[in-house]
């Protein structure tokens, strides 16, 4: 799969909680690790699998991103979704800081709050 990504994903670790809408109309909500984030998108490990093209909200402490699910994959432990934030709805690390975040390609940054 080629890459198609406009900017670096930084790699961290926090809970968030995950909702979405099921194909019943009924809002289904789960924890989930965040595993990585960029201003653009994030990739989040889960219980369940989400639909691709589904709408999610990822709620952190007093805020939440709104984004698509790009894909979503079972791999060893658990779903792997691929979220792509809305164009109003963009990471800035001002905002939200998760739990343990670092820039892998430069491992001097690794920052943690």
């Amino acid at each position: 799969m080629q890459e198609s990504r406009t900017e670096s994903r930084l790699l961290c670790a926090d809970l968030v909680q995950v909702e979405w809408r099921l194909s019943d109309g009924e809002i289904q909500r789960e924890d989930a690790s965040l595993e990585d984030i960029s201003v653009s998108g994030a990739c989040l490990q889960l219980e369940s699998a989400i639909p691709v093209g589904a709408i999610v909200r990822i709620i952190y402490g007093k805020g939440e991103l709104i984004g698509s699910v790009r894909y979503c994959s079972y791999r060893d432990i658990g779903y792997f979704a691929g979220i792509r934030f809305n164009p109003t709805s963009k990471w800035s690390s001002r905002v939200y800081r998760p739990m343990h975040l670092l820039n892998p390609y430069r491992p001097q940054d690794h920052i943690e709050s």
